[in-house]
């Protein structure tokens, strides 16, 4: 019986009960230390991409980290266990304050849920923090807690407070996001249209002030920088601050005091692992205060410049857009069914009465909030006061004063009037000047990220391209004289060809390492940037499975140097001439052809080239590149392993600068307007327009192009254009009657007759 839990007398032996609480103590300080983490890296991620605001990304109100939170605040909840000594007080005070800091420290992700998530998990939410509070309320009657009562009460109390905010803040957010979704779309149609130039024809500079444009709009309109610069999140701010210095009040003078407290002797069933739940949930809280006290003091320094401007009338006024939820909850009638006509009345009068109280709430948090914030500037402005005073102290000297402020005024105008970009909310007026300040300067920091991440191996490819003869490589890898496989021809995306073309070149013996090292980096570098153009221009989708047959391809070439699955290392040694390779690369690929679209067309007969296998259209690519090398020498001595890479290489280079010559027009395609995604995608584009400066540069050199902007992201139109024969920028006149590809060996030529 005794392994069962009972003694020899029968009854219930608890010792077996309580053997795994310092484990589940463990499990408590895991689950508090991933808050930490979890909220130390959103700081770390907001500070490093200057978000002040910290907006939450790891560290979110969702199902996940209310699961983690409602096991670190497990102690709160523990009615029965004897937490006699002193570490076990302060446990269960940690384990309420962590909980508080959560909450303030994950307020701006509210901006970024729909409307079903944030209903249901600030209803989980709610659900989580009244319990911890009523199961508080129960120790402190029945005296598990006896220590820090004033503490517990005091945290008690902020904690619903932070509730209440949390959960009227999120009745804002529907009505935020559909009003800045209106607003940007309009700005956004705007900013377009205010360049007539063709978005090809601009110049950096006028790439990169138009994207502070878009830079301006998305960042002011974020809907967490929204939740983020609001005065209930700056009023949460203050009260993290407020908790985190309660629990450092009652531990120093735990600590420093220990004769003004009466412990209980004994020692609780948790043991050891109190303390490093202690240390745990402690370092939780430090962390957890940092971002919510930084927004707070964030807010007062755009608060104070405008401090005298705005009168106390004006700043004590609840805008519309904090009740107009429950405005219209209150106008909307209820949509019961119920028969009895005064049951009906009933409901509609409880309804009101509810949305009524609901408003007066809404009210007392925003003016509680606004008062907060309003002493704290004016608490501020004497810090300030000070401050300037003794800045103007330290520079008496006018000469200085004068060029200093004359230098920073010519530098503030030299940057654009963004201003009208910024998209506020009623009663933000005064933020405007602050906001544009305080971000104008972002652009030039990501722009000056990117610059420093020049793609250094293809700049050395493309240097080797055909750039002022309008790259003549993008029709010379693939011959008109060579028959197809199949009566209908799949068209051509600008990758496939590229690794095709690499995976020749990888074939190829007598080629030293280090030339062949540098070709697959720069490939690789490239095909990242003509992925980033083909995803943002095939609208239609018509290339979808020529492009997936590019990265299947490329795959296999760049990890283990194999066209699908033939070696070509192997190959190479195997074959006896350049040409044998060839030869035998153009068999295989016929053969890959045949027996897969053999198979595909009994299932699919009637599809179009575009939509067939991936295999298929590697096949057809290798097989055309492959035959149209072959018909370029006449005999198996032309055909040298060196100058033939060599050309390879040049050919390659040519159908990347082709396909980067739509870099400006996709950098603009990168922008969404989807309300998640916007802030994202302008700062991405910023970043790409920093790191392809050098490259849009060397490709200023290529003549004008007669094609449309559309027509340029189609590499078969640049084909098509290069089979003119009369006066095409891309053709010199002295090529008329025949094209030729030079290496950078000028003794070597292929010419294509």
């Amino acid at each position: 019986m005794g392994k069962l839990g009972c003694g020899i007398d029968g009854n219930l032996n608890e010792a077996k009960f309580s053997e795994p609480m310092p484990w589940i103590g463990l499990y408590i300080a895991a689950a508090s230390l991933a808050c930490a983490l979890a909220m130390a890296v959103d700081f770390i991620r907001g500070f490093r991409r200057r978000k002040f605001w910290f907006p939450s990304k790891y560290f979110s109100i969702n199902a996940t980290s209310l699961t983690i939170i409602a096991v670190a605040v497990k102690l709160s909840v523990d009615l029965n266990t004897a937490m006699p000594r002193r570490v076990d007080q302060l446990a269960k005070l940690s384990s309420g304050a962590l909980l508080c800091t959560v909450m303030g420290n994950s307020m701006p992700s509210l901006g970024a849920m729909d409307n079903s998530d944030l209903c249901t998990n600030m209803i989980a939410l709610g659900i989580l923090v009244i319990t911890v509070i009523v199961n508080i309320g129960i120790q402190l009657v029945t005296g598990v807690i006896y220590l820090y009562c004033k503490e517990h009460v005091f945290i008690m109390f902020l904690m619903f407070i932070l509730l209440l905010i949390l959960s009227f803040s999120a009745l804002t957010v529907p009505i935020n996001n559909k009003y800045f979704q209106y607003k940007y779309n309009n700005k956004y149609d705007m900013a377009l249209k205010e360049d007539s130039n063709e978005t090809s024809k601009r110049e950096g500079k006028e790439l990169k002030e138009e994207l502070m444009k878009f830079w301006m709009m998305a960042h002011t309109c974020s809907p967490q920088f929204v939740v983020g610069r609001s005065v209930t999140c700056s009023a949460s701010g203050a009260f993290c601050l407020l908790v985190a210095m309660t629990l450092a009040e009652a531990m120093l003078r735990s600590y420093l005091m220990p004769r003004s407290f009466k412990f209980c002797t004994g020692e609780s069933e948790y043991k050891w692992s109190t303390i490093v739940v202690l240390i745990t949930q402690t370092i939780a809280v430090g962390v957890g205060s940092i971002a919510p006290a930084i927004r707070w003091f964030s807010a007062l320094k755009f608060r104070c410049p405008t401090r005298r401007k705005k009168s106390s009338k004006r700043i004590f006024t609840v805008e519309r857009y904090w009740i107009q939820l429950l405005v219209e909850m209150k106008e909307c009638p209820l949509a019961i069914r119920i028969q009895d006509r005064f049951c009906r009345k009933l409901a509609h009068y409880v309804n009101n009465k509810l949305v009524d109280i609901c408003l007066g709430m809404q009210t007392g948090i925003v003016l509680g909030s606004k008062a907060i914030q309003f002493i704290s500037v004016y608490s501020m402005i004497w810090m300030l006061s000070l401050s300037d005073l003794c800045k103007k102290l330290r520079t008496m000297k006018p000469d200085n004063s004068i060029s200093s402020d004359s230098g920073s005024e010519s530098r503030y105008s030299t940057k654009p009037d963004l201003s009208r970009f910024v998209l506020h909310l009623e009663g933000e007026d005064e933020l405007v000047e602050s906001m544009m300040k305080n971000n104008c300067d972002t652009t030039d920091h990501w722009l000056r990220r990117g610059e420093r991440k020049q793609p250094k191996h293809l700049m050395e490819l493309l240097e080797k391209s055909t750039v002022a003869e309008g790259f003549k490589g993008v029709k010379e890898f693939d011959s008109d004289l060579v028959l197809s496989l199949d009566c209908d021809e799949p068209p051509n995306c600008w990758a496939l060809p590229v690794v095709t073309l690499t995976a020749i070149a990888v074939a190829l013996p007598n080629v030293s390492s280090a030339l062949m090292k540098q070709l697959m980096l720069s490939v690789h570098e490239g095909l990242m940037y003509v992925r980033l153009i083909e995803d943002n221009l095939d609208a239609k989708g018509e290339l979808i499975n020529i492009r997936k047959a590019a990265n299947v391809v490329w795959l296999g070439v760049d990890l283990d140097n194999k066209w699908l699955d033939v070696d070509l290392r192997k190959l190479s040694v195997q074959a006896e001439s350049t040409k044998e390779i060839l030869e035998k690369l153009s068999d295989v690929a016929k053969t890959r052809f045949v027996e897969c679209k053999k198979i595909f067309m009994n299932q699919c007969p009637k599809e179009r080239p575009s939509k067939w296998p991936i295999k298929v259209l590697a096949a057809n690519s290798m097989y055309r590149i492959s035959q149209t090398l072959l018909q370029n020498c006449e005999s198996r001595n032309d055909l040298v392993d060196e100058r033939l890479f060599e050309a390879l290489t040049v050919m390659i280079s040519d159908i990347l600068g082709a396909c980067l010559t739509n870099l400006r027009r996709v950098i603009f395609h990168c922008l969404s307007r989807a309300v998640i995604e916007r802030d994202y995608c302008v700062r991405r584009a910023v970043h790409i327009l920093g790191k392809t400066e050098k490259i849009r540069k060397l490709l200023d050199q290529q003549p004008i192009s007669t094609l449309d902007p559309d027509r340029m992201a189609c590499i078969d139109e640049w084909r098509s254009l290069n089979d003119l024969k009369t006066s095409s920028p891309f053709i010199p006149s002295s090529s008329a009657k025949s094209e030729t590809v030079f290496s950078t060996s000028s003794d070597l030529y292929l010419t294509m007759e």
